[in-house]
């Protein structure tokens, strides 16, 4: 089973309450979108801080599971974010994971967190620890 298939088969009942969907999915880029509905904003009708945590977290934790061997969990165990601009309601963000580190113990993923014309929203780095 391809690692888009992988994380669209299972249930990932956050991701679902944030409207998540996976566009694409490998070892070392995974990609994702998200709508901004009013009801994960603050006011004024821009998408809070926390969904686009939530967002970017979903996506490095995803690319973790991807380069998981078999057997193994994930958690994160750190995560910071460089807000940069405002996504309003209605709009619709994307984000890119993409490796720094693919260690044993840890992996480190750097999320680019984008709008639709392309302009940065949000870079999230975090580390997940392999369990």
């Amino acid at each position: 089973m391809d690692t888009l298939a992988r994380l669209t088969t299972r249930p990932l009942p956050f991701a679902e309450l944030l409207g998540i969907e996976f566009v694409s999915a490998s070892p070392d880029r995974i990609v994702a979108r998200m709508r901004v509905r009013s009801d994960l904003c603050t006011d004024p009708a821009v998408l809070h801080g926390g969904a686009i945590m939530a967002f970017a977290d979903t996506l490095g934790a995803a690319a973790t599971i991807a380069n998981l061997p078999d057997g193994a969990g994930t958690t994160t165990i750190e995560s910071k974010t460089n807000f940069v601009a405002p996504a309003p309601v209605g709009t619709q963000i994307t984000g890119e994971a993409t490796p720094v580190h693919c260690g044993r113990r840890t992996m480190v993923w750097q999320t680019r967190v984008t709008s639709e014309d392309g302009r940065l929203i949000a870079l999230t780095t975090q580390t997940q620890l392999v369990l």
